[in-house]
């Protein structure tokens, strides 16, 4: 049997438009130019995208810092932006703690900086966030 795609759905629609940004503006702009463009697009297309969301990180329940989420989406997917020759494996770590320090279930890394649009998807098994938890601007 085969499993479904985590918010396969939105997903799809976020890709879709993070494609449409990167084949209208190509690459080459720094990663605001990006990020701009594509919650303008999603927020045209009835998906509700806040970008530099601020989260508290916290160890050992004490507050250690804030991140800033690129975009948060629906109050459930984070995109995590890149302008590089590729996806690494450090950004995949990177994502990972984000998502884990904000027990969401989902990240997506979009990187406009290659020839062609590049997406990474990166789920968070174990832990779910409750949305008060987050703090909004």
């Amino acid at each position: 049997m085969k499993e479904e795609l985590l918010y396969a759905d939105l997903t799809y629609k976020i890709i879709g438009c993070a494609m449409k940004v990167h084949s209208t503006l190509g690459n080459g702009f720094l990663e605001k130019v990006y990020e701009n463009s594509l919650v303008i697009l999603l927020n045209r297309q009835g998906i509700k995208a806040v970008h530099q969301v601020p989260i508290k990180v916290w160890f050992e329940s004490v507050v250690v810092g804030d991140y800033f989420a690129d975009i948060l989406v629906e109050d459930k997917i984070i995109l995590e932006l890149k302008v590089a020759e590729r996806i690494s494996e450090v950004h995949k770590a990177q994502t990972l703690n984000y998502i884990k320090a904000t027990k969401l279930e989902l990240a997506l890394i979009l990187n406009f900086g290659a020839r062609s649009l590049e997406n990474f998807r990166l789920i968070n098994k174990f832990e779910k966030k409750y949305l008060s938890e987050i703090n909004e601007v």
